[in-house]
């Protein structure tokens, strides 16, 4: 049994880990607020480095890091909240009325409720009466920017609702406000399960100082956070939670019921494939009963089939975390889905003139960052790998290089050994093709090396775009793509011909 107070002294906390080849640490720049998750999993103690500023301009990180060094490689951890960078397009954010839906569908206790507007206007609104009106937004701390009153009438509770309607919550529009019954209760506490990676499993997180100053409690009293490792591969039982909360000091009824509302949360989100769950606060009442009265869930993409809500395809298109998804994201996406094999499709879309195909076993966050490094403006970033069909690659690669303002495209890949360097590149031609360009003049960089890379080198020789393996760095390939995309390219001396 694992059981541990995140304030203890070398406990770094989770991480999320960015590989890289080479070079010098990141450079110290000003770092930015997190979450509460943040909170919990940054040591208190000094040292360290600070997150580079390429890192935290686009993934707006939190700026504390660790370094480790493995063979050729430096590997930059971020230690921040697990969920707060999220893996592109991979991820699915609930709103709180949709994450109660599952909770109540799993036998935990939750307020009686209307969303307004709903599918269902089955509960009466003098019945909620004295009640709690809160705006469904996916950004946190509403209740600090006005998002959560409280309403003694049913005539305040109707003036409230049309006041939130419509209005910003942290940048974000709100569409809808959950009407919810306000319930006395005795204490408040934080539990949540999330991956931790660092130990490369998940963990659940609790504490007695639950409610809007949890961020508080974990930087301030970091005693009153406790952490249990969770074994992935056994079967989380009673007698799991049972033992920890004991070491907790629960006992009694409030031992038993919070027993089963720990192993109800973990079998959810290994069952729904979350990367967080998160119940806060969970309210004690006076009969030591427990009623969840705000809860978040982040999950899967691919397990919306499994979560039983009842309007579960108004997800397929929901923004990644607070950000809605772009048109352009969008398509990409259906492209990624037109075939179960490979990935092909998770795209971001940037401001820049330069289309960015890149991938292999995490390296595209070095490939972006490398490019952005040597003055590069990126269109986009994306992931490709698992072998990918040519239809996949080539629908992608119409699509980046349509778009108005890209210029030119850079393929740069770390070695694969899973995904057929000869595949992605037969999709790339064919896809600029039908894009109606010259591939020799869009591409500017082709490093694929691995896979079938003797019959990639044959094909684009035969279209007079220069190829490049392991002889050419990951930095240096980026650095030749931000040159090229500056002045014409292309092989006079190869001649051109038809490709089908």
């Amino acid at each position: 049994m694992e059981i541990d107070s995140l304030g203890q002294p070398g406990f770094p906390g989770p991480l999320i880990v960015s590989r890289q080849y080479g070079g010098n640490p990141p450079a110290p720049g000003d770092g930015e607020s997190g979450s509460f998750g943040a909170a919990l999993s940054m040591p208190r103690a000094s040292g360290g480095l600070k997150a580079s500023t390429r890192f935290r301009s686009f993934y707006k990180l939190p700026e504390k890091l660790c370094r480790h060094s493995d063979g050729n490689f430096l590997y930059y951890a971020v230690v921040c909240n697990i969920h707060y960078l999220g893996w592109a397009e991979g991820r699915v954010r609930l709103y709180e009325y949709e994450a109660k839906e599952i909770l109540k569908a799993r036998g935990i206790n939750v307020p009686i409720g209307l969303l307004i507007p709903g599918h269902e206007q089955s509960t009466p609104i003098d019945s909620l009466v004295p009640a709690v009106a809160k705006v469904q937004t996916q950004r946190g701390r509403r209740q600090k920017l006005g998002g959560v009153v409280a309403v003694d009438s049913v005539t305040s509770a109707l003036e409230i609702v049309q006041k939130m309607l419509g209005r910003e919550i942290g940048g974000e529009q709100v569409h809808h406000v959950l009407l919810e019954q306000r319930i006395p209760f005795e204490e408040e506490y934080f539990l949540g399960v999330t991956y931790d990676s660092l130990a490369r499993r998940p963990v659940a997180v609790f504490s007695d100082r639950g409610g809007v100053d949890i961020e508080e409690a974990a930087a301030f009293q970091p005693d009153r956070v406790h952490r249990l490792v969770i074994n992935p591969c056994k079967k989380f039982r009673n007698y799991h939670a049972c033992d920890w909360l004991c070491g907790l000091g629960f006992s009694g009824k409030r031992l038993r019921s919070l027993t089963d509302i720990v192993n109800r949360v973990v079998s959810m989100f290994f069952e729904y494939d979350a990367f967080l769950l998160e119940i806060n606060p969970l309210a004690r009442m006076a009969d030591d009963n427990f009623v969840a009265l705000d809860c978040h869930i982040d999950i899967d993409g691919d397990a919306l089939s499994r979560v039983p809500l009842k309007h579960v395809e108004n997800l397929s298109n929901r923004a990644e975390g607070t950000r809605r998804l772009t048109e352009f994201e969008r398509r990409a996406r259906e492209i990624d889905e037109l075939d179960y094999r490979g990935v092909a499709g998770r795209v971001v879309e940037c401001p820049g003139n330069l289309g960015l195909l890149i991938g292999g076993g995490g390296a595209s966050l070095t490939i972006f960052d490398a490019v952005r490094d040597c003055g590069g403006r990126p269109a986009n970033y994306c992931e490709i790998g698992g072998n990918p069909t040519v239809r996949k690659v080539k629908e992608l690669t119409k699509l980046l290089v349509s778009q108005p303002n890209v210029e030119k495209l850079a393929v740069i890949m770390n070695v694969v050994s899973n995904t057929r360097a000869d595949l992605v590149a037969r999709g790339v031609i064919m896809g600029i093709r039908e894009a109606g360009k010259d591939p020799c003049e869009t591409i500017v960089v082709f490093r694929l090396p691995g896979s079938g890379e003797d019959e990639c080198r044959k094909l684009l020789n035969y279209y007079g775009i220069p190829f490049s393996g392991r002889e050419l760095p990951i930095d240096d390939a980026a650095a030749l793509a931000v040159a090229r995309c500056n002045k014409p390219v292309g092989n006079a001396e190869v001649s051109h011909g038809h490709f089908d």
